[in-house]
């Protein structure tokens, strides 16, 4: 039921305001709640609520992960001699002894009727692919890999659209034991060779091109650089998207590059998924490359495969025959996301193209033509929406719709009030945050607790979260580092070339000897809610008092006429601090005296005059990753000296002119032989 009062005209609204409680029928229907009772059933373990089984969760690792295999009946060729070794971060090992293959918990599915996939795109209308018929894909993918001579620990690199291609390719390589990398069409050549040149391919799966925004791009001259600059590369596996036979002469291995269709074409073949330890890789992520090479973070089939089920059953209370949609590319952590509603049993909904063409409502007209039971998408596509004025269930059906996600940035309450009085008041509205650290979220939804305004419902079961304080101790109704204290499955197993593990030690548990630190402002209320407020290396510092910018953000994006904004705060070399804020505006708008005061009395009433800006600024765009992240340290950095292409690569980013704006800040503008001046 909904508890806003939609006859309020306030425009804010105050966090931790209650929005929502599920029903005793929602409650009796989640998947925890049968959870609950099996254990109660099986285990002799009774908890009257989501924080009892919280707290049991992280105190009894061993018992809960224990349980967690023996709830989903984890199709194992061996069983484990141990649930955990070392119970130490890093080092933690889970589950030695257990063998496994993360495709045969997807097509236990096999028989199921109705789509395993659904895929849509700008250009055409949607198809599905059946079970069996993605099963048979497999297979048939599988085996030509197989052909190549990809085997057990070969890396398969994909630089591909979000279609049922990628899907397959996935699971036919993670079936031989290879490790599967992706990154969507989007990303730039550079980027691309920094990320697939550390892990050293035999095979890429490509596209010829892709379409985003009515448009196309042509990608086969990237195609063309990654085999010339990639060694261990030995075959390609080209996706016609563009057209239907690519012009292969310009490629220097056009004999080893292979049309996607003929590797289908091998008819009755049994895939058969080879059992591996539960710590052998999967897949390789990434982390988002804005400065330095990118991390190449490796995690394993028993890990995943864990994490991933509690998650889509627990949290995101994905069941059989559910549509999962989560709006992503290849090259976000989300999409494998996206594939793990298979494991599942649900059906996975794929789409690839511009969130907002030809207008945000396209997520909105796919969650009604589709019925959608889950639809997830950023807090910045959330927010634009809202701010748009968008009602999604004005004149549509969106009553399979059950489910509401948001992830990647945090999602300001007045962007919580928006779902519920726009799209559906009964909604479960999971904001969640985690990482392509982990490939999951540490904290998130459940379906059996309440929803308030600008507040994350809990920490997930068995992520041990806490907030420190910066003496290392945890604290409640205070923000703080957000820290993990004890170890979990789908943690990273590496860093790919990372051989004495001491990057991933610098990484994570450098502040904290022993203790997860991730790098997000979190305050974890005395109801056991969370607040994340962005990242803490991008910490707004006045007179020695800290905030994270999403309290900024909140209040100067309120203005009707601020489309965006971005805020850093810098270290001079007199010790002061200068903050200065940057806007963007609806097109042919200025900022103007009105504007600027109106953002400045926001962010007094607000938050506190302490944090008043040095001076606004406004810019053409706010600058952002590919996965949708505003990039507040390459800006910072920009702005106390760093060049350019040292603080940011382009390549991993979805508007990179818009840095040039901090670059003329901090050097001025480049001379006519294009140095900078002095230089």
């Amino acid at each position: 039921m909904s508890m806003h009062d939609r006859s309020t005209s306030e425009s804010t609204i105050p966090e931790g305001r209650l929005l929502w409680e599920p029903t005793p029928e929602a409650v009796q229907r989640a998947a925890v709640t049968d959870f609950m009772a099996w254990l109660r059933r099986e285990k002799g373990r009774s908890f009257g609520s989501y924080p009892e089984l919280w707290e049991w969760s992280v105190t009894e690792l061993e018992d809960f992960w224990a349980a967690i295999w023996d709830y989903f009946r984890i199709p194992a060729t061996h069983n484990y001699e141990t649930v955990l070794e070392e119970r130490t971060m890093p080092g933690a090992r889970w589950f030695p002894g257990a063998r496994l293959n993360f495709v045969d918990q997807v097509f236990r599915h096999r028989d199921r009727e109705g789509p395993a996939l659904i895929y849509q795109d700008e250009a055409s209308g949607p198809r599905s692919l059946s079970w069996s018929e993605l099963h048979r894909q497999t297979a048939s993918a599988a085996s030509a890999l197989r052909e190549l001579g990809v085997g057990p620990g070969d890396r398969v690199a994909a630089y591909i659209t979000n279609g049922p291609e990628a899907v397959v390719a996935m699971l036919a390589t993670a079936s031989l034991g290879a490790v599967w990398s992706s990154a969507s069409p989007d990303f730039g050549a550079d980027s691309l060779v920094e990320r697939f040149g550390q892990v050293g391919p035999k095979v890429l799966v490509a596209v010829d091109g892709y379409r985003y925004g009515g448009k196309a791009f042509d990608r086969m001259e990237t195609v063309a650089r990654l085999q010339r600059e990639i060694p261990e590369l030995e075959y390609t596996l080209l996706i016609a998207t563009l057209s239907e036979e690519p012009d292969l002469s310009p490629l220097p291995n056009a004999a080893g590059t292979i049309p996607w269709p003929h590797i289908l074409r091998e008819p009755g073949v049994d895939l058969e998924p080879e059992p591996f330890p539960f710590d052998h890789p999967l897949w390789i992520l990434y982390s988002s490359g804005t400065t330095g090479l990118p991390k190449a973070i490796v995690h394993g089939h028993g890990g995943m495969l864990l994490e991933h089920l509690k998650y889509m059953a627990f949290h995101a209370d994905v069941r059989p025959g559910d549509r999962f949609f989560w709006f992503t590319t290849t090259g976000w952590m989300m999409w494998n996301v996206v594939v793990a509603a298979l494991l599942r049993g649900a059906t996975a909904v794929l789409y690839e193209g511009s969130p907002g063409y030809p207008s945000l409502d396209a997520l909105w007209d796919l969650a009604e033509e589709q019925r959608l039971t889950h639809l997830g998408a950023s807090a910045a596509y959330l927010t634009a929406c809202m701010k748009e004025g968008l009602a999604p269930v004005r004149g549509r059906d969106l009553s399979e719709l059950r489910m509401v996600g948001s992830t990647g940035s945090p999602l300001p309450p007045e962007a919580f009030r928006w779902v519920y009085d726009t799209v559906s008041s009964r909604i479960f509205l999971n904001s969640t945050s985690g990482g392509t650290d982990i490939c999951s979220s540490f904290v998130g939804g459940s379906p059996l607790l309440p929803v308030h305004a600008g507040e994350i419902q809990g920490r997930t079961l068995g992520a041990k979260v806490e907030a420190y304080d910066e003496e290392g101790r945890p604290v409640v109704d205070q923000v703080g580092e957000m820290v993990v204290t004890e170890p979990m499955p789908c943690m990273p197993l590496r860093f790919w070339g990372d051989e004495d593990g001491s990057r991933y030690r610098e990484s994570y548990f450098e502040t904290f000897p022993g203790v997860w630190r991730h790098g997000d402002w979190i305050k974890v209320t005395s109801r056991a809610s969370c607040v994340v407020y962005g990242r803490s290396d991008a910490t707004l510092n006045r007179m020695g008092v800290r905030i994270g910018t999403s309290e900024i953000y909140r209040a100067v994006e309120e203005a009707a006429r601020v489309k965006d904004s971005l805020v850093v705060s810098l270290e001079r070399e007199d010790g002061s601090w200068h903050m200065p804020l940057f806007v963007q505006l609806a097109a042919r708008d200025a900022l103007d005296e009105e504007l600027e005061g109106e953002i400045r009395t926001r962010i007094r009433k607000r938050i506190s005059p302490r944090f008043m800006p040095d001076e606004v600024v406004q810019v053409e765009e706010i600058p952002y990753t590919l996965s949708g992240k505003k990039m507040e340290k390459p800006v910072k950095e920009i702005l106390q000296g760093t060049p350019l292409e040292e603080a940011a690569s382009p390549d991993s980013m979805r508007n990179p002119e818009a840095l040039q704006v901090f670059r003329v800040r901090a050097h001025g503008p480049e001379t006519p032989d294009g140095k900078e001046p002095g230089g």
